[in-house]
């Protein structure tokens, strides 16, 4: 008996990966993350599955559930939204199974921001613009950011901000992030990323609180801050100069 955690990627149901949707067709029971995870993909369990949405439940009662399982025999398809490195509460899942003595495995997704980038259609990366990107949050009921990882530290970088579970603080979002990248930096903020109902708001730290005003979204959207999302005159990576030798071509080939 083995509990699989799949990363069911950011919504659409035909972004989880190859692996993933093997593993939830060979499982016979799969507990799901209902309020975030797409339904569609649970078409892939096997007939006669047992399907239970975790939205409700404590994590003593996901426990239960694993132990249950185990107890049984039965494998399980446990379904996070996104990818399962970043704010999935695999760690104390994990910790629980390891208490117990429950083997378990671990598939990657497509993360949201990834599908935002795509939404967008642009990288979020250029040369001599900005070579990092920012995964990070601000404090929430759930949990807050530990003291020196705050938005305006992340910004004295100047990397490109991707900015989850925070649209509810947008004003302070804007607030922090103002006296670093300056008003005119663009903002997009993404809509549930690859869902049909995506939807995307463009524009500036002084102009996106009122552009969200006017088309209100309460969750599940990211907000993607720097000056990439609207950068055009960046320099061309040396790495298809044909002048550029690398290990896979020798100078003056392409």
């Amino acid at each position: 008996m083995t509990v699989h955690f799949i990363g069911a990627g950011p919504g659409a149901p035909d972004l989880i990966t190859v692996r993933g949707r093997d593993l939830v067709a060979s499982c016979s029971i799969c507990l799901y993350a209902g309020s975030l995870v797409n339904a569609e993909i649970l078409k892939h369990c096997p007939p006669g599955a047992r399907i239970v949405d975790t939205a409700p439940m404590s994590l003593d009662e996901i426990a239960a559930e694993f132990e249950k399982a185990q107890a049984a025999g039965l494998d399980v398809a446990r379904l996070h939204s996104g990818d399962l490195s970043v704010w999935s509460a695999l760690g104390e899942q994990i910790r629980r199974l390891e208490a117990l003595g429950i083997p378990y495995t671990v598939t990657p997704g497509v993360p949201a921001f990834a599908a935002a980038s795509a939404a967008l259609r642009r990288e979020l990366t250029l040369p001599e613009v900005a070579q990092s990107v920012v995964l990070t949050r601000t404090s929430g009921r759930a949990s807050a950011m530990p003291e020196g990882e705050t938005l305006e530290t992340f910004a004295a970088s100047g990397a490109t901000l991707a900015i989850h579970l925070s649209i509810h603080a947008l004003d302070r979002v804007v607030r922090d992030l103002t006296p670093h990248y300056g008003p005119d930096c663009p903002v997009a903020i993404v809509y549930r990323a690859s869902w049909p109902e995506e939807r995307i708001i463009r524009g500036r730290l002084s102009t996106i609180a009122d552009a969200v005003a006017a088309q209100p979204i309460e969750r599940t959207a990211l907000i993607l801050v720097g000056p990439v999302l609207a950068s055009e005159d960046f320099r061309e990576s040396a790495l298809y100069d044909p002048d550029y030798q690398r290990r896979f071509r020798s100078r003056g080939t392409s």
